[in-house]
């Protein structure tokens, strides 16, 4: 066949579960369709009949009916020996994508060919679909459930699909990083990581590090525009949030997800930069969060121990502590974007708010590539200083089954900016009423100590303070979570908290541990991996 829209339209009377059916095939709408037809003829189409998209057709396979069934006490011959199974992608309710079968029976053995051809050749015309595939397992992610996971979920998805993959089963932190500077990726179709947040930010580390460093792209300057890379990053959830797989995906389901790569899915998503004193720390795709987010996950990973309970200890623990930080936040507001956080338009596939913010954004960095004008001269920085309780950017919503809203619900993964998020100096219950809107339909940005800008560019710094207190450090350790025991309903003034980068404790250059006061961390968004 050459291309679809040329391509006949092919109608026969097959049968489906022992019951006649037209069956009518449509090139030009690459759609498969089947209804019931028990009258002589194919018949219209009624409200029973049922339809598959071509490109959400997994495979299809010549199927062996030649089987014998009982009847009457005795065993006889099936009467309809030829038929094909169409493999294909059935949606269920909140987001899920299941693995569906239809036997399709044919009269005749010609006529099974033909279809199997015709479906066959036009499956071939698709060609976004991966053939061959890197993947990294995780088998320490989550509930150390990776590896089954893929096993039994994933893998026979791909093999029914015919796609060929080379598997690597990580054996230590920043293996899939290393080894994607190392391999030959060309011959990979995209690369597939099964684990959690933190086994996706290792894969999009390696991969665009190696894309730079084979373009010749300082990674360490702040304006320097990244290559994108050729490979797409396809996610099998098998962590603890799946925070990137629900935000992008709509649900953690590793089945759905599969199949999502399977037939081929794709979309844009934005890669933020961090630097501290003209040095790349990290990239983030998902949340970029200092103060509460960022005590969390440094507490969180001193008690590994614990296993997943160790978020909620954590979580707990850091808002009876109830430290805030006072420092200068500085943002240059993203004007290019046609959305905003609190427009109540959350992302979507082919979302119309990535596409036109994109498109202004690339004209913008066009007239400052020509020199016409610079964009960051021609707008103003705004500066907000303060105490917060928490500082968060994200480059997505951020969802999670938690939280099936996220962070910022509106938030955008392919219109070029961020959504940063001032948590100001409140009391405990106000900042408890905050954190429960996250779990329900609310507006969570709807308080006075609350705010929220769309920007492309941001910096914090955090106030110079003094040592700390020995004194209180020791009464800190002794009280649970260093609540201040002075002043108990208080927000204590700490020097400096962490930052949690999609999930990982973010170090400066050149100390391990939290920036030390006084730091700069700029985050500026990168554009599409």
């Amino acid at each position: 066949m050459g291309a679809t829209g040329a391509a006949e339209p092919l109608r026969s009377v097959l049968w489906v579960k022992q019951q006649r059916c037209a069956v009518s095939l449509e090139p030009a709408r690459a759609l498969l369709r089947w209804w019931r037809s028990p009258g002589p003829g194919a018949g219209a189409p009624g409200a029973d009949a049922c339809s598959v998209p071509i490109a959400e057709i997994i495979a299809v396979e010549e199927t062996d009916v030649h089987g014998k069934h009982r009847s009457s006490g005795r065993w006889q011959k099936m009467e309809k020996p030829f038929a094909f199974t169409v493999h294909c992608v059935k949606r269920a309710r909140h987001h899920r994508w299941k693995w569906a079968q239809v036997t399709f029976c044919c009269p005749e053995e010609q006529l099974c060919h033909l279809w199997l051809q015709t479906l066959r050749a036009m499956l071939e015309t698709l060609t976004s679909r991966p053939k061959h595939l890197l993947v990294f397992i995780n088998p320490f992610g989550g509930k150390g459930k990776g590896k089954r996971i893929y096993e039994q979920k994933v893998a026979p998805l791909f093999t029914l699909a015919s796609i060929t993959t080379d598997i690597i089963v990580t054996e230590h932190a920043n293996q899939a990083k290393e080894t994607l500077y190392e391999i030959n990726i060309e011959k990979y179709d995209g690369i597939v990581c099964v684990g959690g947040d933190g086994m996706f930010s290792e894969v999009l580390h390696g991969l665009v590090g190696r894309t730079q460093r084979s373009a010749g792209v300082d990674q360490n300057h702040p304006r320097a525009v990244l290559v994108p890379s050729s490979l797409r990053i396809g996610i099998i959830p098998a962590g603890s949030t799946d925070c990137v797989c629900y935000s992008t995906v709509g649900t953690s389901d590793a089945e759905t997800s599969a199949l999502h790569i399977v037939v081929g899915d794709s979309l844009a998503m934005d890669v933020s930069s961090v630097h501290h004193h003209g040095t790349l720390l990290r990239y983030s795709v998902s949340l970029l969060g200092y103060g509460f987010y960022g005590d969390i996950i440094r507490d969180s990973e001193k008690k590994r121990w614990m296993g997943l309970v160790r978020y909620d200890f954590s979580g707990i623990k850091t808002f009876l502590s109830h430290h805030c930080y006072e420092g200068t936040v500085s943002f240059l507001p993203a004007q290019h974007t046609v959305g905003s956080p609190r427009d109540g338009k959350p992302c979507r596939a082919g979302c119309f708010v990535c596409r036109q913010s994109r498109q202004q954004l690339q004209e913008e960095q066009k007239k400052a590539l020509y020199g016409l004008e610079n964009a960051e001269e021609v707008e103003e920085w705004q500066v907000i200083c303060g105490k917060f309780l928490a500082i968060n950017a994200t480059n997505m919503s951020c969802a999670c089954r938690r939280s099936p809203r996220g962070l910022s619900p509106a938030a955008h993964l392919g219109d070029g900016s961020c959504d940063l998020i001032l948590i100001r100096k409140c009391s405990r219950f106000n900042f408890l009423r905050f954190l429960v809107r996250h779990t329900n339909q609310w507006d969570q940005f709807d308080f006075t100590f609350v705010e929220v800008y769309r920007v492309k560019k941001f910096q914090f710094t955090s106030k110079h303070g003094e040592d700390e207190d020995s004194d209180l450090k020791e009464q800190g350790k002794k009280r649970f979570g260093q609540i201040c025991s002075e002043h108990p309903s208080c927000c204590c003034p700490v020097s400096s908290s962490s930052w949690n980068c999609d999930g990982e404790v973010l170090h400066s250059a050149a100390i391990e541990g939290p920036l030390p006061a006084g730091s700069t961390l700029c985050a500026r968004d990168r554009g599409e991996p």
